[in-house]
């Protein structure tokens, strides 16, 4: 614990402290909430989009499993027809924390031989856009995470700070302080008397 003064000075300085720090832990621990909460939002939110990509993959894996072999959505190189070209975000703000919103992605289609590959590839590469979108809001949706995560354990450590350090270590200081006046003010009140029987003593004599 910081050594302190035992002066007035310093009792109004200590007070003035506990007030910031009792004004300010309200609004820490209503944003450790906040953030808390929207956490778990967009992990559900996480959750329930994960649960559509492996619903989808599922569904275009038989789709192309009926079709053909996924080989035909490449070139002779092995090369995909389908890549993204731009992910698409904006910047949103929860408990002032930025985060990247997902608004959509452009895809790149290489060309193919419209007569050597199969008439379903169209369709396919289709799908696989919708797939890879929801990919990439997944990834986005992490970030997120990572972001809400960041502010919260930061949060957490000042709601800690002046819950366990700082507002008890204040008021100790306040009552120490107390106390040592307490004492000075009996002592000068002791000394007073001293001196006023010593004058009425020499008056007497």
């Amino acid at each position: 614990m910081a050594k302190i003064k035992l002066t007035k000075n310093e009792l109004k300085k200590q007070r003035d402290a506990l007030k910031t720090f009792l004004r300010y832990l309200p609004t820490l621990q209503m944003k450790k909430q906040q953030l808390q909460m929207e956490i778990r939002e967009v992990e559900a939110r996480r959750r329930e989009l994960r649960s559509r990509r492996e619903a989808s993959d599922k569904e275009f894996r038989a789709w192309i499993a009926v079709y053909g072999e996924a080989s035909a959505l490449a070139d002779s190189d092995g090369k995909p027809f389908l890549s993204v070209a731009a992910v698409r975000t904006s910047r949103g703000n929860i408990a002032g924390v930025d985060i990247p919103v997902f608004e959509g992605a452009d895809f790149s289609v290489a060309e193919y031989d419209l007569f050597t590959t199969p008439l379903w590839v169209d369709a396919a590469i289709e799908r696989l856009k919708q797939l890879l979108s929801l990919d990439l809001e997944d990834r986005t949706l992490g970030e997120q995470i990572v972001r809400l995560s960041d502010e919260l354990r930061t949060t957490s450590q000042r709601v800690n700070l002046f819950e366990k350090v700082k507002i008890p270590e204040t008021q100790e200081h306040i009552r120490k302080i107390r106390i040592s006046l307490g004492d000075q003010q009996i002592a000068q009140v002791v000394r007073g008397k001293i001196a006023q029987r010593k004058v009425v003593a020499r008056t007497a004599a």
